[in-house]
């Protein structure tokens, strides 16, 4: 009956990313069936350790991801666990050959959160983007090729951008919410008590130039793959111009957000492209 338990952890995954991500859950159901469901054991990974660190607050976050990582580490090693999103996850980890460093990384930019609040420097914004961000990239990326480390290491750069891209947007966007709900202030060298339009310039052309670093790699990808990156590529992207679009002032004082009218419309014009062999 294993595979039936297995069966039951995957749909845990699956609902943990539509739970959490409508966008996120709207641009996996574009990807071949032949490696959505892997890409849902990603997701509820990586959302159940940022979920302990962002919104636990009145619990022992320290106890929890202390606990999380432990059971993590049997997952991997026993490739069974009796919490279904890290059995899940441990099955596309074995599949596609999930180099542990990425996992690892991951892990020490999430327990970060536990105690760092302030990024100073460009190095220690650059280590946890790559952890938070440019791994979870590069998980998904192993996927998308199936684990062919040819076209790993030729797409490897562009996936680590369009990871840094899509955490750098969620950033900009949820600036009020890390500042004054987490105390947390992860650009450096930007006072984001007086984010000016300058500052908010600087941010967006820095994701504007991962935005077309990734899009390069999505032009790559194997079909499985393509249109269903290509949408979270537009979504986000639409995102960052209304970002871009939105006084600074208004960005800290509410969360901007795309309509899912535009959610759709935006799908809609990115199948239109795909079909038309325009990606």
């Amino acid at each position: 009956m294993k595979a039936t338990f297995d069966m039951v952890s995957y749909q845990c995954s699956k609902l943990v990313t539509e739970r959490y991500s409508t966008s996120f859950a709207l641009a996996t159901k574009m990807l071949d069936t032949s490696i959505r469901s892997d890409i849902y054991n990603i997701y509820g990974f990586v959302r159940f350790a940022d979920e302990i660190v962002d919104t636990f607050h009145d619990y022992d976050k320290d106890v929890l991801f202390n606990k999380f990582e432990n059971d993590l580490e049997e997952a991997l090693e026993c490739k069974i666990s009796l919490n279904p999103i890290l059995n899940s996850f441990q099955h596309t980890f074995h599949k596609y050959k999930i180099p542990k460093h990425l996992v690892d990384s991951f892990m020490k930019s999430m327990r970060m959160d536990l105690t760092k609040s302030i990024y100073k420097t460009d190095a220690e914004y650059k280590e946890y983007i790559y952890g938070s961000a440019d791994v979870v990239g590069l998980m998904c990326l192993k996927v998308f090729v199936k684990g062919c480390p040819d076209s790993y290491d030729s797409l490897k750069e562009s996936a680590m951008a369009l990871g840094s891209a899509f955490q750098k947007v969620n950033f900009l966007r949820d600036v009020k919410a890390d500042f004054e709900e987490l105390n947390r202030s992860y650009f450096p060298n930007t006072n984001l008590t007086e984010l000016d339009e300058d500052s908010k310039k600087r941010i967006v052309e820095e994701i504007s130039a991962d935005f077309q670093l990734g899009y390069e790699g999505i032009l790559k990808l194997p079909m499985e793959a393509k249109f269903g990156v290509y949408t979270a590529y537009k979504y986000y992207y639409k995102l960052l111009q209304k970002l871009q679009n939105t006084p600074s002032l208004d960005i800290k004082n509410t969360r901007i957000r795309v309509p899912n009218y535009q959610k759709f419309g935006l799908l809609a014009r990115s199948y239109v492209k795909y079909k038309m062999n325009l990606v």
